[in-house]
């Protein structure tokens, strides 16, 4: 656990703020579920709750199927990080935070299908490696739970109707398996 020297204290209600700073950082929204834990060492810890990640194995399955299918990158996200990748790819993109423009194309609650002549998107925080192809926003219940894209690296990227169709069908699945 790490300190941060921040102190806050607990008002009537029982509630307690989390700091602006650490909301910002940890990427926590209004209305984000968190987790609670406690320690050994009598420690509280909150923690962001994904229901996408609880689908880790299954997703990581999902992804062997699709790169196996099409060849390409296969990877599933939950708001904040990769959580399966199948393909060459796996090592270096695996548990990685997402960009912030793939954060957008998921709250914009559309498909994004890369095309010739635009600038492409990266996939990681820190990435400059691995771009978007195509992603499909994961919704269930008009909630964004993540995503299903394709990745490639710059001389790589290709994006044809059928990986349109595969990702929408196989957003559209992962959202209703999570309504069940």
């Amino acid at each position: 656990m790490k300190a941060t020297g921040i102190v806050r204290r607990i008002d009537d209600l029982g509630r307690v703020v989390i700091p602006k700073e650490i909301r910002r950082t940890m990427r926590i929204r209004e209305g984000d579920p968190l987790e609670i834990y406690t320690d050994k060492e009598g420690g509280v810890i909150f923690k962001k709750y994904s229901l996408m990640g609880g689908l880790s194995d299954f997703a990581g399955q999902m992804c062997e199927t699709l790169n196996k299918t099409t060849g390409q990158i296969a990877v599933i996200t939950d708001r904040d990080a990769c959580i399966a990748v199948a393909g060459t790819a796996r090592r270096e993109l695996a548990d990685k935070r997402v960009s912030g423009e793939l954060e957008q194309i998921m709250e914009g609650r559309q498909i994004y299908q890369f095309k010739e002549g635009d600038t492409p998107i990266a996939l990681c925080e820190d990435g400059q490696k691995y771009f978007i192809a195509t992603a499909a926003p994961v919704l269930s219940e008009g909630d964004v739970l993540g995503c299903v894209l394709f990745a490639g690296t710059d001389s790589d990227m290709t994006s044809s109707e059928t990986d349109y169709k595969l990702l929408q069908t196989i957003a559209g699945f992962l959202g209703k398996h999570m309504e069940a």
